[in-house]
């Protein structure tokens, strides 16, 4: 059966005969699809390729390697957590997106070129839209609209790249490339917007909080880890790729600190965890592209844990503001701990995931002499125990007692939180099956004494620094507030400028409309004075011809006067 259709149809399918299904067929279905889907993508034989004819192109629809498979893999076992976590939705638009999305993102990551990847780069961006929308609120709606034209606007330039690529190589092919053109740079300009490159980055923290309860789960797995595969396929060992990276784990360490809601934290620690994948791109090595498919997979599987938390959270107590959040542990006890494995995986804890599959970046970072790249990470991991690892779990369940005494979180949510976080202590135990499904051959040993104690350091010292500004007041308190970083160029330097410009505008119009209608008055009152009653060619005018030139002239005059 594997080879009769590409794994992604398999979820469009789904999601054409869900709606048609009773509630509780269509919780099963959801469930059972990605466990078929990580099935066959297990037992596809490496090399298969699913191809059609298309308008005289020959198309790469599935195209199985090892770096395509663990994505596919680790992309099936989030839809199934995802939709666990998502038992008790009932909405039927929010089912079916999820389908559709989980879909396009399987597709993307088997397809063999680059029409294909565009087909389905665009299926991601449109199905992954609605878990906004599901939202209902306005905010939501407009938040959408601008998360929408951006993933659109990645895809018009993957297009325009591949249209170009073709026209310079005669081939489609899904390959690596070299920067140096303006095919390859607009494919890469394409696959930083999705990777949330520096500046590139505001509508993952636009989007993914105002997202549901559910669907941020969803969308957190999925639109970025895309992406860092299509780098790792393209642009491997593209050395601006490891500075872009360094500077992806730096800046959203400052921001996650000061910002109040955890949901916003996390997307903004996500984008510093995406950093270390680029990094290892940028590398290129195959231990660095190993590190980054590892992470990659592991990210995965943390980053929704802590979104599922604070999502149940969110869920009981209908907010998720650090500055209204605290004392939950009494309540919530089981989401409480599930948070703070979550928080000991990101932060890299010896015996969690996170560490297993970081240590694999630093060190390919240092075997190829980056230095102090290699300092940045290890700052930014300091960072990311600071406002991940200690900061969310603080302000949720701990901090000051809010009063708030919510439910525990409904059931499936503890049973999809609690095999995620399984699965975060196991990888870290033992992470020979992981290491096993990675692109390369590399004997790697993450439990080294080195390893152990440099971050059990660096883990100690942040918190140290943590305790003491928390003791001494100078910690940034969650306040009640929104914060801007580069999106403040659209939002408000944007709108001042072109207001300015539009009130310039406004007054030259209307210095030009003003002269104009004072000389058409002028003109009027001149040709009047000469050819009128008084005037000297007045009896020889015809009637009608005279009845034609002021009704002409009036005609000028309204339209002036209309115009301004």
């Amino acid at each position: 059966m594997a080879e009769l259709f590409p794994v992604s149809f398999l979820f469009f399918a789904a999601a054409l005969v869900l709606p048609l299904l009773p509630m509780m067929v269509r919780s099963f279905l959801l469930l059972g699809v990605p466990v078929l889907s990580g099935m066959i993508v297990w037992s596809l034989p490496e090399g298969m390729l699913w191809q059609v004819s298309f308008f005289g192109f020959e198309l790469e629809l599935m195209r199985v390697d090892p770096l395509s498979r663990i994505f596919a893999l680790i992309f099936s076992l989030a839809a199934f957590l995802g939709n666990l976590y998502a038992w008790h939705v009932r909405d039927t638009v929010q089912q079916v997106a999820a389908l559709l999305y989980v879909g396009s993102a399987i597709g993307a990551v088997l397809a063999g070129d680059l029409l294909t990847l565009f087909f389905y780069w665009e299926g991601t961006a449109i199905a992954s839209v609605f878990l906004i929308w599901a939202r209902g609120t306005e905010g939501a709606y407009w938040t959408g609209m601008r998360y929408l034209i951006i993933q659109i606007g990645s895809g018009v330039l993957l297009m325009a790249g591949a249209v170009v690529w073709y026209h310079e190589t005669g081939s489609l092919a899904f390959e690596r490339m070299t920067l140096g053109s303006l095919a390859t740079w607009l494919i890469f300009i394409s696959f930083g917007i999705k990777c949330a490159f520096p500046l590139l980055h505001n509508w993952l923290q636009d989007s993914y909080p105002a997202a549901t309860v559910t669907g941020t789960v969803i969308l957190s797995a999925f639109t970025t880890k895309l992406a860092v595969y299509a780098l790792a396929r393209g642009f491997a060992g593209t050395e601006i790729l490891v500075y872009i990276g360094a500077v992806m784990t730096l800046f959203p360490i400052f921001y996650a600190v000061i910002e109040n809601d955890l949901r916003r934290v996390l997307a903004y620690s996500l984008n510093n965890q995406l950093g270390f994948m680029v990094v290892g791109v940028g590398i290129g090595t195959e231990l660095a592209l190993n590190g980054t498919a590892a992470h990659a997979f592991a990210h995965i599987l943390y980053k929704a844990l802590l979104f599922m938390s604070v999502g149940a959270v969110l869920f009981r107590t209908g907010t998720a503001k650090g500055s209204e959040l605290g004392g939950l542990y009494k309540t919530m006890p089981l989401t409480m701990i599930f948070c703070v494995v979550g928080a000991a995986s990101i932060s890299a804890f010896p015996l969690f995931s996170g560490f297993v599959t970081k240590s694999m970046i630093l060190s390919a970072a240092v075997k190829e002499h980056y230095y102090i790249v290699w300092a940045i990470l290890l700052f930014a991991s300091a960072g990311v125990f600071h406002h991940s690892g200690i900061k969310i779990p603080y302000f949720a369940f701990f901090a000051h007692d809010s009063g708030m005494r919510p439910k525990e979180a409904p059931t499936h949510m503890l049973l999809a939180m609690g095999i995620t976080a399984f699965l975060c202590i196991a990888i870290g135990v033992y992470p020979a099956p992981l290491y096993a499904l990675l692109p390369y051959d590399v004997t790697y040993h993450s439990y080294t004494t080195t390893h152990v104690i440099t971050q059990l350091q660096l883990l100690f010292f942040s918190a140290l620094a943590f305790t003491v500004l928390m003791r001494t007041g100078i910690y940034p308190p969650e306040l009640k507030s929104v914060n801007l970083d580069s999106d403040w160029i659209y939002r408000k330097a944007a709108p001042r400028v072109i207001g300015v410009l539009a009130s310039y505008v406004s007054q030259i119009n209307s210095s030009v409309l003003t002269f104009l209608n004072n000389r058409v008055k002028n003109t009027i009152n001149r040709l009047y004075r000469s050819y009128g009653p008084e005037g000297r060619m007045a009896s020889t005018w015809p009637t009608g011809a005279m009845v034609l030139s002021i009704a002409l002239l009036l005609g000028a005059t309204l339209l002036v006067n209309f115009a301004g």
